[in-house]
């Protein structure tokens, strides 16, 4: 089960999900450009990913995609990787690109257990409202259910 701490009034969203899997599986499938599309985002879109380079000053780019062939890019730049506990990037839709949020994905192992845990900080607290009426925990949550699976 995914959790999502979104308090009133703050700019951030924490999103918390327990994987029956160590954290190094965790970090590799999460940073494997070649798994991401097994994985993130929606089920109902597909996921290219265009650039992922998983390293300091390091640039991503994934694209969902629809059955009809509509687009949505998303991009950033990795600040921190530190395997297989962290890492910190710029998380941007590019249809608002003037709204650059700050996640950062932490890895804990717990009973035998990996917690991830990303907290994302928007510029404002109305960017990350924008987020939450736009479904956003949906599509965390069933990106987060993908993720488990694919672990298994």
């Amino acid at each position: 089960m995914t959790e999502f701490v979104i308090e009133p009034g703050r700019q951030d969203i924490v999103m918390i999900r327990h994987f029956d899997a160590p954290p190094d599986l965790v970090f590799r499938v999460v940073t494997d450009p070649e798994l991401i599309p097994r994985w993130w985002g929606p089920g109902f879109l597909t996921t290219r990913v265009d650039r992922m380079e998983v390293a300091p000053g390091g640039r991503w780019r994934f694209v969902n995609v629809d059955a009809r062939g509509r687009e949505w890019g998303f991009s950033g730049f990795y600040h921190a990787v530190v395997p297989p506990e962290r890492f910190v990037r710029t998380w941007e839709f590019e249809g608002t690109p003037e709204e650059v949020a700050l996640e950062t994905v932490t890895l804990t192992q717990v009973d035998g257990r990996t917690r991830y845990t990303a907290r994302s900080v928007h510029p404002t607290v109305e960017a990350r409202d924008a987020i939450i009426r736009a479904d956003g925990p949906r599509g965390g949550r069933e990106s987060m259910d993908r993720l488990a699976a694919l672990l298994r």
